[in-house]
């Protein structure tokens, strides 16, 4: 199938150039369109007693504590009470249009104590928008955020919709920065990787045609469901570094097969069906370990995996229809404006330090992968006390308008910060029961106090307990929710406690109900497709732990910096609980990738043990080949990822630090020292499978060679090759 792909990609070169370039470029200009599409919801877990609790209240009261926070700091010398800036206060507040604001609760209008400050210097309004999602809300808080200051008076504007507004501003111009700084280095990279000005533009061109492509799937996705802002920088990040990836190997391989001697028309055919068949083979595990986000109930997971999926497929389609018809017509041209490095591989000497440091590994192999393991499981060591928590303001930079007045909030107005217990009661109990079940959980370990905050309607009531310490992401308060749930409930009524406690436990539990099928996935799906790929049983066997001891190294030291501290000022971050979907995002790459490295590496020494190498040579072999496009490939990756690392939002900074550790630790470490070792000391059981499962794997003729004809098969004459 390969072979015939690539054979039709050459002939019909031109009309593959066109038809991919125009279908790429009209998807990336619709695609434009998503960004004012962009949510930042989607963290809790449908269905849960958290969610649950939170519409319950929702339908019965409204939306509670209000969409925008303004608060309102009184020229010195008066006070909020002050009869001139009260005047002026309520009048702004008055004036909002009735058709972006539903209501207006303000310590003018209330006078409720816990809207003001004990000195009355400060005080607040909590603003309720008309719409019901966020992305219309968004567009609301637009409306009238240039209408809530006040003369002579000094605000502050926060809340959920700010919050979530900054979020979206700061992630779209992150990502335009992080492409405008990272593509030009990537493209010197790769000048320098290959050589010549010609080959090193074509894995870029890739790259940002694959970026376009998956913002036109992501729009095409958020007219039907919500789009995380995330997504967007994940499918920017992920698009164009595996698009990068894959056409270096594919540009490599198609030099390499010129270098034999073949026709431009073979070369093409070949490289597609070897390097192009890996390239499918690997982005196929890549999408199924994304894929394994939609496994988890959570709206944010799920648009993650919508843009991480779309990202690697775009980037392997456009790699094997775009990439073989630019190869083929451009012939031996790839290497025009050729670098004078380029001599050296001309002459047939590139891999030979890999192939040195691989039989080197070899011969002493226990000393080289005990250690290695060793220092890897100590560096997973710090994960085991990772504590995780919830997407806040805190993932602003310090400094930014919402996250500030978030910190005034919960400083100056600890009653409305919102770190308790939300419990809702629902059945009609009546006002003594309510009163004695508010003092059973004013009286468990953890909880300060407990206290009705509204009037019942339609029959349900809403406490709200805070909690002693005030961190919602505690041990203490994780307890004292499991206290509160285990409480014998009024009768006849059912009791359902939300906040941020309960969503984030929630959350985890729905997280930790689904993982092992997640697992289960990635282990099934990769040890099948490796299977048929390779032919042995050992090898996939091997692929994961190797996989498994480079996630745990990376979480370890993400918790060791991102939740300990140790370095966070250095990045510029506040230590702060992991937020569980991201983990779980980072499991995934970091897996994928981490299979897409050992497929690059396994294929060239499968391809050598195929044609009678012994186990020692194959390794050697296949370093040699794969070596320097497998640490290239991670350099560049590295680059292109290392811009997000730079984010101004905490959770890229997270993304991007954890992808460049992972990478470093497994195109380095594991994939050119431990692997090498551990096949050394596995000798020929490497390549094991039963007899019956062996025949069925050739018979589907999924390995590395398969249509590709034999190296020995005579070369026919050179086509001409331009001077240049």
């Amino acid at each position: 199938m390969f072979a015939k792909w690539g054979s039709l990609a050459y002939h019909r070169r031109w009309v593959v150039l066109v038809a991919i370039v125009l279908l790429s470029v009209g998807g990336g200009i619709w695609g434009l369109g998503v960004f004012d599409r962009l949510s930042q919801g989607g963290y809790d877990a449908p269905g849960s007693e958290a969610a649950r609790a939170t519409q319950v209240a929702q339908d019965a009261f409204g939306r509670q504590g209000g969409d925008v926070i303004v608060i309102y700091t009184a020229p010195q010398g008066t006070t909020v009470d002050s009869p001139e800036v009260a005047a002026k206060i309520a009048k702004q507040l008055d004036g909002l249009p009735s058709d972006a604001v539903k209501q207006v609760a303000s310590y003018w209008n209330t006078q409720l104590p816990t809207f003001s400050t004990a000195d009355k210097t400060k005080a607040l309004a909590a603003l309720t928008l008309q719409a019901g999602d966020s992305n219309a809300q968004i567009k609301q808080y637009q409306q009238i955020a240039d209408q809530l200051a006040v003369d002579g008076v000094e605000s502050q504007v926060g809340g959920l919709i700010p919050t979530q507004k900054a979020i979206n501003d700061i992630t779209a111009s992150d990502l335009t920065k992080a492409e405008a700084v990272s593509l030009p280095i990537v493209l010197v990279l790769l000048i320098i990787i290959f050589g010549g000005l010609v080959a090193a533009t074509l894995p870029v061109l890739v790259g940002g045609l694959s970026i376009m492509g998956s913002l036109g799937v992501l729009h095409l996705v958020s007219l039907g469901a919500d789009v995380n802002s995330f997504a967007v920088n994940v499918a920017s990040l992920l698009g164009l570094g595996m698009a990068i990836d894959y056409g270096l190997f594919m540009v490599g391989r198609f030099r390499e097969e010129l270098a034999a001697g073949r026709t431009v028309e073979d070369a093409v055919r070949r490289t597609v069906t070897s390097a192009g068949r890996t390239v499918a083979f690997s982005s196929t595990i890549l999408v199924i370990a994304l894929a394994g986000l939609l496994l988890f109930p959570q709206g944010f997971l799920k648009s993650l995996s919508y843009g991480g999926m779309s990202s690697v497929a775009i980037a392997a389609v456009v790699s094997l229809t775009l990439l073989p018809a630019l190869l083929g017509i451009l012939g031996h041209r790839v290497d025009k404006f050729a670098m004078p490095w380029r001599k050296r591989a001309a002459k047939g000497e590139e891999g030979r330090g890999w192939e040195t440091l691989g039989r080197r590994v070899m011969k002493r192999p226990v000393l080289v992968a005990v250690p290695i393991i060793g220092v890897l499981l100590a560096l997973g060591a710090p994960f085991l006390g990772v504590k995780f928590g919830e997407v806040t303001e805190k993932v602003l930079p310090e400094g930014n308008s919402a996250r500030v007045a978030a910190e005034t909030i919960n400083s100056d107005f600890k009653a409305l910060g919102g770190n308790g217990f939300k419990v809702v009661i629902s059945g009609n109990p009546d006002a003594a029961a309510v009163q004695a079940y508010a003092a059973e959980i004013g009286d468990v370990p953890g909880v300060d106090t407990a206290q009705i905050t509204s009037e019942p309607k339609d029959g349900v009531w809403a406490l709200a307990a805070g909690l002693d310490g005030g961190d919602a992401h505690s041990d203490q308060a994780k307890q004292a929710l499991k206290d509160v749930r285990a409480l014998a409930v009024p009768d006849g009524s059912e009791v359902l406690v939300g906040g941020p406690t309960a969503l984030v436990s929630d959350s985890l539990d729905a997280i930790a109900a689904n993982l092992p099928w997640m697992a289960l996935l990635l282990i099934g799906a990769t040890f099948v497709l490796m299977f048929l790929a390779f032919g042995s049983l050992v090898l996939p066997i091997k692929a994961m732990v190797m996989s498994a001891l480079s996630l745990s190294a990376t979480f370890g030291v993400l918790v060791w910096i991102f939740q300990d501290g140790h370095g966070a000022s250095l990045l510029g971050v506040t230590p702060a609980p992991l937020e569980s979907g991201i983990v779980v995002l980072m499991a995934a790459i970091v897996f994928g990738l981490s299979t897409d490295y050992e497929i690059f590496l396994l294929s060239r020494m499968v391809e050598a043990r195929s044609k009678g190498a012994s186990t020692e040579d194959a390794v050697a072999t296949g370093l040699a080949k794969t070596g320097r496009v497998i640490t290239a490939a991670a350099l560049l990756l590295s680059v292109v990822i290392g811009a997000f690392a730079f984010s101004q939002i905490t959770i890229m900074r997270f993304v991007g630090v954890g992808m460049i550790l992972a990478l470093v630790l497994d195109a380095t470490v594991v994939r050119m020292l431990l692997v090498p070792a551990v096949l050394k000391l596995l000798g020929n059981a490497a390549w094991w499978a039963p007899g019956p499962l062996r025949k069925v794997q050739e018979r589907m003729a999924i390995h590395e060679g398969g249509d590709v004809d034999d190296e020995d098969e005579p070369v026919r004459e050179r086509e001409p090759q331009p001077v240049g």
